[in-house]
């Protein structure tokens, strides 16, 4: 939720259709109580399947196939690798999670980074 600068997310061992409907319902409890978040999600099974517990408070806008470049996330994904995951050994499963944990944790403490990086100006009609 870039232009509000808030952040959610789950350090999850499977990318699947019940980690999805963790991740939405950790974001549906950041969403402000008047508010609603609208994500950007590209074409993974686990983001369209019809078997996902979709909240009230958000929508979903589906990219086409193959465009990673119009998915903010990816961007975060990339800045997380970039700046704080890449050329490591991982020594467990454990550390592996106390790595991504920690550098989330440093993303969440730069808003004005988020901001930058996951505003798409196509999506606010500048």
């Amino acid at each position: 939720m870039p232009s509000a600068s808030k952040t959610a997310g789950l350090v999850l061992p499977f990318c699947n259709t019940a980690a999805m409907n963790l991740h939405l319902a950790e974001i549906s409890r950041t969403v402000a109580p008047d508010g609603h978040a609208v994500l950007i999600m590209d074409e993974a099974g686990w983001h369209t399947t019809n078997k996902l517990d979709l909240p009230s408070n958000i929508s979903i806008i589906a990219l086409t196939a193959r465009c990673p470049e119009l998915n903010p996330v990816e961007n975060i994904w990339q800045y997380m690798r970039d700046n704080w995951l890449s050329n490591l050994i991982f020594k467990s499963y454990d550390d592996i999670v106390s790595q991504c944990c920690a550098a989330w944790n440093k993303l969440v403490q730069q808003p004005s980074t988020i901001i930058s990086i996951g505003t798409r100006e196509w999506a606010h009609g500048f």
